[in-house]
């Protein structure tokens, strides 16, 4: 190594010294925040000169979004004392994000309780309340007093996520019998066995393999702050706690967002994603969608004939296309979101359609009373000469957009319910893609009114 290289090497832990002393008095995220901001080997620099506890402290924080090119950028004994440090469900996301080779490189080299701690949580399907859950919680069997329960918590409250509920287990079976919360122990006497201080309802839980939006909507029904994960034996394996259960919501949310705007969620935060990473997300439903533009084309090739006898007709297909598609975007939003907070089950599809059709004739009637006005107004003002057969031109204009409407508006709506039966994301029911069919289905619909309509005068 020539001096040069030694003197920026220097620089670079004389900047990270001097930041950390910074930020030793910072909270933990703003201090991830910070780090984010940094190149990885500054930010893994920084991070090695702040307290050992703070250090976990950044790292068990969700907001770190370099967190596992921070751990590759430190040597491998400091690495590994800090991801044996923090919380098992951080560490076990750590190892979802590393890259090959430095993560089976690193995962050799802990200690062999944490490795079994963090297969089970890594065997778990992503997504899942086992994937989400920590190992780290306080269990008390049912024999115990209030005040034992409390000595306990006293005890080992440093080394657990969460201490707000307390699981009380059977002492032969380890089932899970109550979950009591801190504030019940707190009001409770120090000689009164803790299973008088717990609620008569059982405890709220959850499986395993149930999907972090089931698992969500179960926190917020229930008021909870944390979630016991069981097995089939009702043995606690783990607990969800909200925190990283609101996490997972924004995860869910950007994911969805992204869906819907019409390409693949992301893996990583926008500005870290990789240009090719990027293309490749989007080409796939872009193309898909010009495809389906395409077909629009072939529509209006169809009826070429009509166009040429009635160039008229062409001054408002923006307008059919664009109104079509609009309902059926609104339709699917509205649904999309009522299926993913549980408003509606699949078995409610028919009261949607009998709810989206009149629906539907009601907007497309608005939209037609406001098409046939301008119109009119265009016409009789002198903006513009329609023809002749203005009149019939305005009836096809008002036809066209109640049918579209109301077409748009049912098929908007009952495209999510299709998805998720198939066993599909609804949010991949995209407002392009939804757009998209709807300008195809719209131009038959359009000219077949017009042929219906101006048949004998311009057509």
């Amino acid at each position: 190594m020539d001096e040069r290289t030694e003197d920026r090497r220097d620089d670079v832990f004389v900047d990270a010294a001097a930041l950390a002393a910074e930020l030793a008095e910072e909270h933990p995220a703003d201090i991830a925040e910070a780090l984010d901001e940094q190149e990885p080997r500054t930010a893994s620099a920084v991070l090695a000169s702040l307290p050992r506890e703070q250090q976990v402290e950044v790292l068990d924080g969700p907001d770190v979004d370099l967190t596992s090119e921070l751990i590759e950028a430190l040597p491998v004994e400091e690495a590994v004392r800090l991801v044996a440090d923090m919380s098992a469900d951080r560490a076990a996301d750590l190892f979802r994000w590393m890259d090959e080779p430095a993560r089976s490189h690193l995962f050799a080299r802990l200690p062999l309780d944490t490795q079994a701690e963090l297969n089970r949580l890594l065997a778990w399907p992503e997504h899942s309340a086992g994937s989400l859950m920590t190992t780290e919680f306080v269990t008390v069997p049912s024999s115990w007093t209030v005040g034992e329960t409390l000595r306990h918590i006293r005890e080992t409250e440093r080394t657990r996520e969460t201490i707000y509920a307390i699981y009380v287990l059977d002492p032969l079976s380890h089932q899970l019998l109550k979950a009591v919360t801190l504030r019940r122990l707190i009001t409770g006497e120090p000689e009164q066995p803790i299973l008088d201080v717990a609620p008569r309802h059982d405890p709220i839980t959850t499986s395993p393999r149930t999907d972090r939006e089931e698992v969500a909507k179960l926190i917020s029904k229930y008021d909870l702050l944390a979630v016991p994960v069981v097995d089939d034996n009702q043995q606690v394996l783990g607990i969800v706690t909200v925190d990283d259960m609101i996490d997972a919501i924004i995860e869910e949310g950007t994911e969805d967002a992204q869906k819907f705007g019409g390409m693949e969620a992301l893996d990583e935060p926008y500005m870290e994603i990789g240009f090719f990473a990027m293309l490749k997300k989007r080409a796939g439903w872009l193309s898909i969608l010009f495809l389906g533009e395409m077909l629009t084309a072939n529509a209006m090739q169809h009826f070429e004939d009509e166009l040429e006898r009635a160039i008229v007709l062409t001054l408002f297909i923006p307008l059919i296309m664009s109104s079509g598609g609009n309902s059926g975007s609104q339709a699917t939003s509205l649904i999309i979101r009522a299926l993913a907070l549980g408003e509606i089950k699949l078995k409610d599809w028919w009261r949607v359609a009998l709810r989206e059709l009149p629906s539907g004739l009601v907007l497309g009637s608005i939209l037609a009373a406001l098409g046939v006005t301008r119109i009119t107004i265009w016409q009789l003002a002198g903006f513009h000469d329609y023809g002749e057969y203005w009149m019939l031109v305005a009836a096809t204009i008002g036809a066209t957009l109640i049918a579209i409407v109301t077409f748009g508006s049912l098929i908007g709506s009952m495209l999510p319910f299709v998805l998720r039966r198939l066993g599909f994301d609804p949010a991949s029911a995209s407002a392009p893609f939804v757009a998209t069919f709807v300008d195809v289905t719209g131009l038959v619909i359009y000219f077949t009114v017009a042929l219906v309509i101006l048949r004998g005068t311009l057509l």
